[in-house]
């Protein structure tokens, strides 16, 4: 219960004020995490409300658990990317949510362990799946993808710009052996980087963008994200409300674009037309909730 207690969701106040939860709804969280978000929209709906949460990390949804054991039957849990979140209402015997929301950050718990091998902070093997499902970890793109393919990445998922050194770093160092440890790859990032551009970087470790890249590929995030903002039109009731809280640039991107083209069409409103950020005092708190976007749209047709 420690994890739970210590867990800090987002911007919990923002979320809460712009879905707006009421008694009766049926709300989904698309990225339960240990449930920070969802419990205080379920306190706010009242006992009679329900909830369903995905999460494709099992881990998440086991921690999670004890959290909504007051809630009884209303509260249905599944293992699900929200690219699905369709089946998965379909499975829950609804057609429709009053209230969705998407929290695109990874959470604290998983940042922080080692042995998912998202960060390099501490050594861990080269993993970085979310999803104990998903067949190719970190280390199969770093030691199989071809040079020019792995630089693309680098590049589209995290704007790099010295992705094409970095590559080639990559590629001369795993014809030593293969690359399969975090500390490893970030050694490897950081010394393809040009001593001006360490200069520039102010503390921010020269992998982070590398790391961040190769997250998003082994998830398959761009696409899992598209798939949800498709989604949304016909899974989202009436009325209902949407909320995402995005991290960086090319996660909010298209959210801020699909929400605006859904709304110029007539079939739904922005709730807010520039993105609620976190507050100087929860940043103070939560550091990482610095770069943190949150977006909400209703449905008005």
């Amino acid at each position: 219960m420690d994890g739970l207690a210590r867990h800090a969701p987002v911007m919990a106040t923002e979320v809460v004020g712009l879905l707006a939860p009421v008694a009766g709804c049926c709300i989904v969280d698309c990225t339960l995490g240990l449930g920070g978000h969802a419990e205080l929209l379920m306190q706010q709906a009242g006992q009679d409300a329900l909830l369903i949460g995905l999460d494709v990390d099992e881990r998440n949804l086991v921690s999670a658990k004890t959290r909504f054991e007051r809630f009884g039957q209303n509260v249905r849990l599944f293992q699900a990317n929200f690219a699905r979140i369709g089946e998965v209402l379909a499975h829950a015997g609804r057609e429709f949510a009053d209230i969705v929301l998407a929290d695109l950050g990874v959470c604290s718990a998983q940042l922080d362990d080692p042995a998912r091998g998202l960060s390099f902070q501490a050594d861990g093997p080269l993993d970085m799946r979310l999803d104990n499902r998903i067949e190719k970890t970190a280390a199969d793109l770093v030691n199989g993808l071809d040079e020019e393919r792995l630089a693309d990445i680098i590049f589209q998922f995290a704007q790099e710009r010295y992705s094409r050194r970095i590559a080639r770093a990559i590629s001369a160092a795993r014809k030593r052996g293969p690359i399969l440890r975090t500390g490893e790859l970030a050694r490897i990032v950081a010394a393809a980087y040009p001593r001006q551009a360490h200069e520039s970087r102010r503390g921010v470790h020269p992998a982070t963008r590398t790391f961040q890249a190769l997250r998003m590929a082994v998830n398959d995030e761009p696409e899992n994200l598209r798939q949800l903002l498709e989604s949304l039109p016909r899974v989202l009731a009436v009325g209902g409300r949407a909320a995402i809280i995005s991290f960086h640039s090319l996660e909010d991107g298209p959210v801020k674009r699909a929400f605006a083209a859904w709304a110029a069409s007539g079939g739904a409103k922005l709730l807010n037309k520039k993105p609620l950020t976190a507050s100087a005092g929860e940043v103070a708190q939560n550091p990482r909730s610095r770069s943190a976007k949150l977006r909400g749209i209703q449905r008005i047709l």
